[in-house]
């Protein structure tokens, strides 16, 4: 018999959703503040209106929602999936009061991608948005890198107790520390020392291209939160094609790469265990895909012959794969050049590097790296077992963080998700193909956003129907919390209208 929710499980829902909510509010001040220096006073009121929204929207919920009730497990999921929308509905205010949206679902459109380090965009005339926006832009995509709800347990809980259910459902299911807001702390260390490192880099490299000093140093900053969140936003319509740099290309590939891998590898090696770099199965797997993502991409370029010089080439062709593979979505061609010259051979090895995407617990999306694996060993242990005498016991290991023994509840539950994600895959790239996109173009840029790559062929534009503005929305968002989340919100509901 399915229950219905009672009214102190929804207080419990409401009370931590709008602590999340008043999170994002708090985030506003870091753009409203760079407004008011820059002089940006159109900007700074928007700013103001949404933060007030933000503040409303949390104060009536601890009013009117107040408990002591601890969350449980169930609590915690439909927080993660229903905090991520309210979160993208209400934070939209100040894009759409900026005046660079053709509608308010193109504003919650690039709120999602941003807070799913996605990437696509629907922004309009983004060479010439203010300051104070392009502050927001990125930070929505570090912030979101790290997690919504990561921030609320970093500074808005004060208690573990209950906060582990929705640490897991924002798609996070490792342990830096015992304690999960603990951990949430150790995830934000992390990423605040690698942005500490990156900016000045990218900053000198910006200043010795020519950019003014303070120029220089927003466009380093927005590239290296964006970057290290594998999210894909840049200043510029033209992405990282605008710098012509090597140098600040071979910057940001490390900026993002680093931000791919799993938070747990990276808390592993500030303790001092190097060796898991090279046995850890989620570098090993992403070491081998890449190479097959690079492999057929070349392939695709050599049959068309596009580029002639071998530097030139590699060059162009690595960038793009490790972008895609990391599921950054940064980009040194133009967005139609996959079309009309990189062709669908190259066009399929982006979107499989997009499908598989980078580590668990990290900031990318897609498959993740210890999945493929899992699944590889998996089939190597049914092959194994198939050949193997009847009573003999097949064991097949794999290491992360420490080794462990396969057994069929993690294949099984890898598979699970893989499949999941292919559904989701599939079904924009079925809309994209009935309203009359080719296949390989729908195909792309539905697993780009369903993968938080945002690397797109062009297809993905404030032009496209709204029909698939939706469903790419509801794809970042069940991709980024990997599904778990929103199959809880979703029974929920049901559970709300149809339970005794």
């Amino acid at each position: 018999m399915l229950l219905r929710p009672r009214a102190a499980d929804l207080k419990v829902i409401g009370l931590y959703t709008g602590r999340i909510i008043l999170g994002v509010g708090l985030l506003m001040a870091i753009p409203l503040a760079t407004a008011l220096i820059a002089a940006e006073w159109s900007a700074a009121v928007d700013f103001v209106i949404g933060m007030c929204a933000c503040l409303a929207f949390g104060l009536i919920a601890e009013l009117f929602c107040r408990s002591s009730r601890e969350p449980t497990w169930t609590h915690g999921m439909v927080v993660a999936g229903f905090s991520w929308l309210a979160a993208t509905a209400i934070g939209a205010i100040p894009h759409w009061l900026s005046g660079y949206y053709g509608s308010y679902l193109d504003a919650m459109f690039d709120m999602m991608s941003g807070y799913t380090t996605t990437g696509l965009i629907l922004i309009q005339d983004l060479d010439h948005v203010s300051n104070g926006l392009n502050m927001w832009r990125h930070l929505l995509t570090y912030a979101g890198g790290q997690g919504i709800i990561v921030i609320t347990l970093t500074f808005l809980v004060g208690s573990a107790k209950g906060s582990y259910p929705m640490y897991v459902g924002e798609g996070k299911d490792e342990r830096l520390l015992p304690n999960v807001i603990h951990t949430a702390r150790a995830i934000w260390l992390v990423s605040l020392v690698y942005l500490a490192v990156s900016t000045p880099v990218l900053w000198i490299i910006a200043s010795a291209n020519g950019q003014s000093a303070v120029r220089g140093f927003l466009h380093a900053l927005w590239i290296s939160m964006s970057g290290w969140s594998t999210g894909g936003f840049a200043p510029q319509s033209y992405n990282t094609y605008y710098y012509h740099s090597l140098a600040f290309e071979t910057a940001t590939v490390v900026v993002f790469v680093a931000g791919s891998m799993n938070f747990a590898l990276h808390w592993a090696v500030w303790s001092g265990q190097r060796r898991e770099i090279r046995r850890n199965i989620e570098t090993v797997s992403f070491a081998i895909t890449i190479t097959v993502a690079m492999l057929v991409v070349t392939a695709g370029l050599m049959k068309l012959g596009v580029y002639p010089g071998f530097l030139a080439a590699l060059r162009k062709i690595f960038y793009q794969v490790a972008s895609g593979h990391t599921t950054t979505g940064y980009s040194t061609i133009y967005s139609r050049t996959f079309v009309r010259q990189w062709g669908p051979v190259a066009m399929l090895g982006i979107t499989m590097a997009m499908a598989v995407g980078a580590s668990a617990c990290s900031t990318a999306g897609g498959f993740k790296g210890i999945r493929v694996g899992i699944a590889f060993k998996g089939l190597l242990l049914s092959i194994r077992r198939s050949i193997a005498p009847e009573r003999a016991r097949v064991v097949v290991k794999w290491h992360h963080l420490r080794t462990r023994v396969l057994d069929d509840g993690a294949v099984s539950s890898a598979m699970l998700i893989i499949l999941c994600y292919l559904a989701i895959y599939g079904a924009g790239t079925l809309a994209g193909v009935l309203y009359g996109y080719p296949l390989a173009e729908a195909l792309f840029d539905a697993v780009s956003a369903g993968s938080n790559s945002g690397l797109s062929c062009g297809l993905t534009s404030p032009g496209m129907p709204a029909l698939m503005k939706v469903l790419y929305i509801l794809e970042m968002w069940a991709g980024r919390l990997e599904f778990m989340a929103v199959f809880a919100l979703a029974g929920y509901c049901v559970a709300i209208v149809r339970g005794r």
